[in-house]
């Protein structure tokens, strides 16, 4: 169970295993930063930063779960994502969030 909110619902946290992250370093590619040229001028959704985008969060997100899951928490709290330009044209996409381990109240 992940959640951005700082507690889950009809559970109690009963320990705090500690933070955890999935961190996913990508770059446009050539052909991407072509045709997403091209949708500049035409305006609008540019579809492949889009798509590229959305795995990097889906990787990421993927990362920190497998991180929790190792350190034996069966939750996140306080989930967020961050993102920054590393250099032109290459981005960090971070997953974070506190692991925790609840139970039904």
């Amino acid at each position: 169970m992940v959640t951005t909110a700082l507690e889950l619902a009809g559970y109690e946290i009963v320990e705090n295993v500690g933070i955890v992250r999935g961190i996913v370093v990508r770059s446009r590619s050539i052909v991407g930063s072509f045709f997403g040229g091209l949708q500049t001028i035409i305006g609008g959704n540019i579809t492949v930063y889009t798509t590229m985008c959305e795995k990097a969060r889906k990787d990421a997100y993927k990362i920190m779960c497998a991180q929790a899951e190792g350190n034996k928490a069966n939750a996140i709290v306080a989930m967020k994502y961050d993102a920054t330009e590393v250099m032109r044209g290459v981005t960090e996409v971070l997953c974070y969030g506190t692991a925790v381990v609840v139970k039904k109240r």
